[in-house]
């Protein structure tokens, strides 16, 4: 599978990398945990599999946290209210209305204490 085109959300004054990826009937995003970069997913093998086999059967939304990866670096550390503000405003540039959330590491803990990004979102583990 080809790396898909790496987009920007404005969430306030961050800019969110983001990339969407897969065409299956359920939104997907995948909360990433501590450290991402969602460019550098696709060079690693086992990463690469992995969110190619997520995308089999959802439209996966991928993003990089703010102060990570492709994201904005120099804001900060963000409090959970302001990394769930991250998720819709990355939810709302890929034109998501409704998504499960797939957290890793430390974005499992996260998608699983938040209230959803929007109010038609599911939490699913």
């Amino acid at each position: 599978m080809d790396p898909p085109e790496t987009r920007y959300a404005k969430s306030g004054e961050v800019r969110i990398a983001y990339q969407v990826v897969g065409r299956g009937p359920l939104d997907l995003v995948y909360v990433p945990g501590f450290v991402s970069n969602i460019e550098l997913f696709w060079e690693m093998p086992e990463r690469a599999r992995h969110v190619s086999r997520l995308a089999a059967f959802s439209r996966l939304i991928l993003f990089d946290k703010r102060g990570t990866g492709l994201s904005d670096r120099d804001v900060g550390i963000a409090n959970l209210e302001d990394r769930m503000d991250d998720v819709r405003a990355v939810m709302d540039a890929a034109g998501s209305e409704c998504a499960a959330l797939f957290g890793s590491s430390e974005g499992g803990p996260m998608s699983l204490r938040s209230p959803p990004p929007t109010r038609n979102a599911q939490k699913r583990w």
